[in-house]
């Protein structure tokens, strides 16, 4: 029997106890055909979720386990972790505040037992505010114009992967990540589906405006060097201009005899050519940035505990 693993990454999600474990007894009963592994990730909580994690794993050895992470890594960092310890022949990737539907499960286990490797999950409605909604779709149109690999649109971390892309995933070990685009960089046979995605029963959502920032910034400096092409066409665009208005104050001068403001004509010119040059600037430090943190060669994370055990923990 083939033996498939739902990845649930956990912060402060105490609340969410009550409506997991009614969804995942669902998965046990409307898919007897496979054997069910559910590996929670505690993300360095605060409350009571590492609490409840044990209780479940106490209840039902054969079904649940959990992984205590030394302290609050990011989602992306959680799900590496995950990658590490799944022990499924598949795995699916589900908010633990199931907002992901169960019921789309089996619909994902159909086309991998067709030969799909990655079958992702597309949404085609949402509970979020307007501004989130249109915020994503721009990020994945610019995502889609600026990089060469094929990055599927609305579509997150709920997914079924095969044990070959799961492995593929564990050997990209940056800590800088945006798994999101992993998925289509690493290729292998890929199927979309389609859901709606389901309101938040319990709790409140981590991801800040920041947060969403800051990932969406990682996808694109991960997977495209087009910032730093458009760098280099703003330097261009400026000469060029600076160039032309040059040509224009020697034309006006020598014709006609007007004379060149010299105060806000300068401040104008240094203040435009310090912008552009502090954007610049910007650009190539968020790109040296990230290859000074990958250059430390530091674990993307440490694990306190799996299934309260050090002696768990995978060396």
């Amino acid at each position: 029997m083939k033996k498939v693993t739902i990845l649930l990454p956990a912060y402060n999600e105490e609340a969410s106890f009550p409506i997991l474990e009614q969804c995942m007894q669902r998965v046990l009963n409307e898919n007897p055909g496979y054997e069910w592994e559910f590996l929670m990730v505690n993300d360095g909580s605060s409350d009571n979720t590492l609490q409840q994690m044990a209780r479940l794993h106490q209840e039902d050895p054969a079904h649940w386990n959990y992984i205590n992470l030394s302290r609050n890594y990011g989602k992306e960092l959680a799900m590496m972790a995950g990658f590490d310890y799944a022990k499924g022949d598949a795995m699916i990737i589900m908010d633990f505040d199931m907002q992901h539907p169960v019921d789309v499960i089996p619909e994902m286990l159909h086309w991998w037992e067709e030969g799909y490797d990655d079958v992702y999950a597309t949404r085609q409605g949402s509970t979020e505010t307007w501004f989130k909604r249109k915020s994503s779709q721009l990020y994945y149109r610019l995502l889609q114009m600026f990089t060469r690999v094929p990055i599927q649109k609305d579509t997150g971390d709920f997914r079924l992967l095969d044990r070959s892309c799961i492995e593929a995933l564990k050997q990209m070990r940056e800590v800088e990540r945006n798994t999101k685009g992993m998925y289509s960089w690493i290729g292998f046979r890929k199927k979309g589906v389609f859901y709606q995605q389901q309101e938040r029963q319990a709790g409140a959502s981590k991801w800040s405006n920041r947060a969403l920032l800051n990932l969406a910034l990682n996808g694109i400096m991960a997977y495209t060097t087009a910032p730093l092409r458009l760098a280099s066409f703003l330097g261009l665009v400026v000469s060029l201009c600076a160039f032309l208005y040059l040509i224009y104050i020697i034309i006006v001068t020598n014709l006609y005899g007007d004379p060149v403001a010299g105060y806000p004509t300068v401040m104008v010119t240094v203040l435009f050519l310090g912008g552009a040059q502090l954007i610049c600037i910007g650009v190539i430090g968020e790109y040296l940035a990230r290859v000074f943190n990958e250059s430390k060669h530091r674990p993307g994370y440490f694990i306190s505990s799996y299934n309260g055990l050090k002696d768990g923990v995978k060396k």
